[in-house]
């Protein structure tokens, strides 16, 4: 065999060496013979639709489209009803937010409590967040909701949800000896309201008082449309979860009254 002849066969070895190498070197996974897995230190591609893949983004902006489930939700949609309050003297039960955020645009909304809870398992301690939020439209009408869930954003909207859902109407008045203005500006009588140990007492105030009360119950009150009341707390009223939902069940207690039947004492309730 002549030189010549071995170098060309050297050169065509080279060639077709070549494009193999090149494909070993573009194979998606690790490893010698394109095996998935490979050797130690492979990677796997990512998954495109389904599986893996990057969490979803809870953005405040993004505004979702309501579409009415409930009997009551396809009037409100369908301009049938137009006004919160013909909803709140059927006693209908509101299971949309949707209908809320109709016929309330102008709500405000503000978490009033945020508490990291945990959970001890047999797989170690579970952590989630707790979350109180209050909604109202400062004109008579708020609602408090509570939940709880492992991620901050989610179970924001979620406790916001629930508050419109327990919105009620608030019934104000100018019920105080020393004001006679006529306007709507505090509470009608004297009322209490409990929740665990906290016991909370509402008392109405001329006009220019303002909110005697603390930081936490001024948010609620100040939702509720209420600008002078007098407060009175008994218990351990730092917690700040049965402080705001001893002054809600005040609220509530504002559109009922008793009236004394022949086998005791009847709570009413009263069309606002």
């Amino acid at each position: 065999m002549t030189e010549e002849t071995k170098t060309g066969k050297v050169v065509e070895a080279a060639k077709t060496a070549a494009p193999q190498a090149q494909s070993q070197q573009k194979r998606p996974y690790g490893g010698a013979g394109g095996q998935r897995g490979g050797q130690r230190g492979g990677r796997y591609p990512k998954k495109n639709s389904k599986g893996r893949g990057p969490r979803p983004s809870y953005d405040d902006d993004e505004q979702e489209v309501w579409v009415p489930k409930t009997t009551l939700g396809k009037k409100v949609a369908a301009g049938e009803i137009t006004h919160i309050d013909d909803i709140l003297k059927q006693g209908s039960p509101i299971l949309e937010a949707g209908i809320v955020n109709k016929l309330l645009p102008g709500l405000n909304e503000e978490v009033v409590s945020v508490r990291r809870v945990q959970r001890t398992l047999d797989s170690g301690r579970r952590m989630k967040f707790s979350i109180l939020a209050v909604v109202g439209d400062k004109n008579g009408h708020v609602g408090v909701g509570m939940s709880k869930g492992v991620e901050a954003g989610p179970t924001i909207k979620k406790a916001m949800s629930r508050a419109k859902l327990n919105i009620i109407s608030v019934k104000r008045a100018c019920s105080s000896w020393e004001c006679g203005c006529g306007e709507p500006h505090t509470v009608p009588y004297k009322v209490t309201g409990k929740m665990g140990s906290v016991e909370i007492t509402l008392k109405p105030a001329p006009r220019g008082v303002g909110l005697v009360v603390g930081d936490n119950s001024k948010v609620t009150l100040d939702f509720a449309g209420i600008r002078d009341v007098w407060l009175s707390s008994q218990g351990h009223s730092r917690t700040v979860i049965n402080q705001v939902l001893a002054i809600y069940d005040a609220l509530k207690k504002l559109s009922t009254f008793k009236e004394e039947v022949s086998k005791g004492v009847k709570e009413v309730k009263v069309k606002v």
